[in-house]
Order: C-alpha cells, then sequence, then structure tokens
C-alpha cells in the first residue's frame, strides 16, 4: 500500500527513515540538534521527527542534502545507531550464565511518547519504560500490544467549562509505525477465532531501539464493520468490546 511506504528521499539521506522510525529518540536525544535542523517550529510542535520527514517539502530536503553540515551530522548519528544496534548490551555479556530466553511482554498500553498516542496514563508509561530499559540492557525482549484508531480521550473544556473528551484519529501513516510483512512483502495478518467468525489482525511494527514492539489492529477490510472498531478506542466503556480487546 503505498500510503504506507517510505517516500524517496535525495541522495545521502536514506538513513534519515532509519533514524525517524527508531522511538529510541524518544529517551536519547542525541538527534535532537538534527530534527531541529529539518524543522525547528515543527519539531518543538510535533516531537515527531516522523512526521516532519513526511510533511517536508522535496525543495527543503534537497536543500538538506547539499548541506554539508546537516549531511556530517546525519552521517555521525546513523553510524551511531549502527553500532548501538550491534552492540548486545548488558545482556549480553552475561548471557552464557544467565539465558533467559525471548520474552514476551504484553500490554493494553504502551508509552513511548507522544508521536505513539496509544497510552492513558501510568500503566502505560511503565509499560514503556519497561520496552526502553529492556533495549539499553540488550534483553530479548518483544511487547506487543493493539494500534488503536482513536487512542485515549483528550480533556478539553468549553465555554461553559464542561469537561469535552475528544478523540482524535491516530492516522497510521502519521505514526511512527511500519506494517510488519512476510518474506514475500504481504502484510501479515494473525487469523483469530471469534464465536461464528474470524478475526484478522493486521500487525505492525514499533522499532524501540533493539526492541520490537508488534501492534495488533482489527480496522481492516477483511473485517466485519462490526469488528474493525474492536481496536477503535483505549478502555471503550462497553464491556463486550473491552472483552473482545482483552482476547485479542
Amino acid at each position: 500500500m503505498p500510503v504506507f511506504q517510505s517516500r524517496p528521499l535525495p541522495k545521502g539521506l536514506e538513513t534519515l527513515t532509519e533514524l525517524a522510525l527508531d522511538l529510541r529518540w524518544t529517551w536519547s536525544h542525541g538527534a535532537d540538534a538534527l530534527w531541529q535542523m529539518l524543522d525547528k517550529d515543527g519539531w518543538e510542535r510535533t516531537q515527531n521527527p516522523w512526521t516532519l520527514l513526511q510533511d517536508a517539502s522535496h525543495q527543503r530536503l534537497q536543500q538538506l542534502a547539499d548541506d554539508a553540515r546537516f549531511c556530517q551530522e546525519l552521517e555521525r548519528l546513523s553510524e551511531e545507531r549502527a553500532a548501538h544496534q550491534g552492540d548486545r548490551g548488558w545482556y549480553g555479556e552475561v548471557q552464557a550464565q544467565l539465558d533467559i530466553g525471548r520474552v514476551a511482554y504484553f500490554s493494553m498500553e504502551f508509552g513511548l511518547g507522544e508521536a505513539l498516542p496509544i497510552y492513558a496514563g501510568g500503566l502505560g508509561i511503565l509499560a514503556g519504560d519497561y520496552l526502553k530499559t529492556a533495549s539499553d540492557l540488550g534483553l530479548p525482549v518483544t511487547g506487543v500490544g493493539l494500534l488503536y484508531q482513536q487512542g485515549y480521550f483528550r480533556q478539553m473544556l468549553d465555554s461553559d467549562g464542561r469537561q469535552l473528551a475528544i478523540y482524535p484519529y491516530n492516522e497510521p501513516s502519521t505514526l511512527p509505525i511500519q506494517p510488519l510483512r512476510t518474506a514475500s512483502g504481504e502484510w501479515l495478518h494473525v487469523p483469530l477465532n471469534l464465536p461464528g467468525r474470524r478475526l484478522m489482525l493486521r500487525v505492525w511494527q514499533v522499532n524501540v531501539g533493539r526492541v520490537r514492539l508488534y501492534l495488533l489492529d482489527s480496522n481492516d477490510s477483511l473485517n466485519s464493520p462490526r469488528d474493525r472498531g474492536i481496536t477503535n478506542k483505549l478502555y471503550d466503556s462497553r464491556k463486550e468490546l473491552r472483552f473482545l480487546q482483552e482476547l485479542v
């Protein structure tokens, strides 16, 4: 699907995509200066390198490709990321004595940063911190959660001071995530048998440093309109929907 393909970048800027899709920037701020060079106002407003990269004009990207200072900083960060990915971390040093195998960490929410708004509060922040720590230590942890179309609501007040619940839509192409594809290039779907029907769940990949987070999403045309809404909102008040989310 073209909407989820990385945009073509000028020669020399190709590794910007890898940096923007690695959420290590949510806790390791060595690349902040690079994103400010790309779009200072946009960075301060969104803290989302992926959005900045998608919104940047071709002219602006070409200017950066001709900017020796920007290219030098990009090369440095790309080399640093490659070295970090190749370093096995603390766990690599002790694995022979402490082999824990592969650990799957399931959570209803993961709070990795505002650029991926699929969390509500404490539980999500804690789950996100677990993944960040696992990445730093090199632990063999894989996160599994849900990609919510609207995530958790945001609170606003109307002119009379009454609280309003606003559910912004999470447009996938603006989020630092990518479809997980099979060896043949097909989007990976996980089937789940429900009473009288089969639910097909799309799988998205989130790069969290050395760790991978996989998000399941029912909003696919293979499912009925009702089932497409299973992953619509985090902590929906309807008990049946909550049960289906937990079942997924």
